[in-house]
């Protein structure tokens, strides 16, 4: 997804069926799904998440993969994983 956001954004809408039509399309869905934009958001400042009781600004750091784990205490990792594995046991993903 780093390497080539583009590609595997315009990859994505083929799977779901929702082909872009045109290019300005692709750049607006990597805007909104920017770390930069996200993280800047009133809500994912100062929110809480309602499931885990995180503070949303601790998943957004310098949008680095697997940088999440050292930021998150033992206790968070803890929870994030037990809500990962109850929500894909429900989809049977996991």
């Amino acid at each position: 997804m780093k390497k080539d956001p583009k590609g595997e954004v315009k990859k994505l809408a083929c799977f779901l069926g929702r082909l872009f039509e045109k290019e300005e399309e692709v750049e607006k869905v990597l805007w909104r799904c920017s770390l930069d934009r996200l993280k800047n958001l009133e809500v994912n400042q100062h929110g809480i998440d309602p499931l885990l009781g995180i503070e949303n600004k601790h998943y957004f750091s310098r949008g680095i993969v697997g940088d999440w784990k050292n930021h998150f205490t033992d206790e968070m990792k803890e929870k994030v994983g037990c809500v990962v594995v109850f929500l894909y046991e429900e989809v049977m993903l996991y």
